[in-house]
């Protein structure tokens, strides 16, 4: 069964299509802004995603840019308001491969949506290739990390935020963007839990992997 994410700000909308798609044998789930669109595309477990332009957080046109600069090759339906012409060339030159505009008719975003399912069905074969930066390797198909010939278990959180700064080697992230990448949008920004997760990695890849940023936040050294 095709999964679908559903980056959808407006509650009516979101569990309108929700419900549509899920009736029409798909598989569905809901983010509510930017950073949770991206944590489920990166996750590699859903097919196409359905973009609403407009989300909190980050907006459409950033989470798109996020994807494709990694080299993500989910399909996107961006699903928006905005019907210039300036705006459906902008979308489909930024790496969309459909746009639809509000107000829609469901049947036919549902073919849209079939057809590039269709689409994909041909290319399956296609894997993404593991990350790796220096000797940790990141697997998002099998959920499988090895830091040289050591396997590694992570829970879905520490996954996430290892696969975060991978995405990223180098690069110092704030605890608020890693926060916001990992944990939601809506996440209390005063907690210290990206402190926290980040000491259970080191206790796990090895302390020098993951370097403290003063005044900053955290960046994976690539050695």
């Amino acid at each position: 069964m095709k999964r679908i994410i559903i980056a959808e700000d407006e509650p009516a909308i979101a569990a309108f299509l929700d419900k549509k798609l899920r009736e029409n044998g798909l598989k569905t789930s809901i983010a509510k802004d930017g950073y949770q669109a991206l944590h489920l595309a990166f996750s590699h477990q859903y097919d196409l995603l359905i973009l609403d332009l407009g989300l909190p957080g980050i907006d459409g046109t950033e989470v798109m840019e996020e994807l494709r600069g990694q080299g993500e090759q989910i399909p996107i339906i961006i699903l928006t308001a905005r019907d210039e012409v300036k705006d459906k060339v902008s979308g489909l030159e930024g790496g969309a491969n459909d746009y639809v505009t509000k107000p829609f008719s469901f049947e036919e975003l549902l073919a849209r949506i079939r057809l590039q399912l269709r689409q994909l069905t041909k290319n399956e074969h296609k894997s993404p290739r593991p990350l790796r930066v220096g000797n940790i390797i990141l697997d998002v198909r099998s959920r499988t990390v090895k830091v040289g010939d050591r396997s590694i278990e992570l829970s879905n959180q520490e996954f996430i935020l290892l696969d975060t700064l991978m995405r990223h080697p180098n690069q110092a992230l704030s605890r608020d963007q890693l926060l916001n990448y990992v944990w939601g949008y809506d996440y209390e920004s005063s907690s210290n839990i990206v402190d926290v997760y980040i000491g259970y990695l080191r206790k796990k890849l090895g302390r020098d992997l993951i370097e403290t940023v003063r005044g900053v936040g955290y960046k994976l050294r690539k050695l």
